[in-house]
């Protein structure tokens, strides 16, 4: 039997978007003080958005304004998975630290896009 969904934080998506959010702030804290206003900014803003999206498209009144919303958590993520590989090529972290948040952005963007197969607009 599967469990009925009340609220946004019974969605695994947003469950796990949320540990990305997470360990993007754990990774960012290490970097570079100059790139505090640079990448370090714009690696939590694009991780904040994830969930923040997903969140917002749940409670729209419906299944296109959800889908709208949920696109716009996998330009996030994208967004975020760039940031990450520029990250890894400036060193600024030891790539394994990146071993647990790749993992988990991985993980979150095929649920995003299963939900987003699951949710055509016919």
């Amino acid at each position: 039997m599967t469990k009925a969904i009340n609220s946004h934080k019974d969605l695994i998506v947003w469950q796990k978007s949320m540990d990305v959010v997470a360990e993007i702030y754990r990774i960012t804290d290490s970097f570079p003080e100059p790139e505090l206003y640079g990448l370090t900014s714009q690696m939590r803003r694009s991780a904040v958005l994830i969930p923040s999206n997903i969140v917002e498209g749940r409670k729209r009144s419906s299944r296109k304004d959800f889908r709208h919303f949920l696109v716009i958590s996998c330009g996030s993520g994208v967004e975020l998975e760039t940031q990450i590989e520029i990250s890894k090529r400036l060193n600024f972290v030891n790539i394994e630290n990146y071993k647990k948040v790749d993992e988990l952005l991985l993980e979150v963007m095929k649920m995003l896009n299963k939900m987003l197969s699951n949710l055509k607009v016919h």
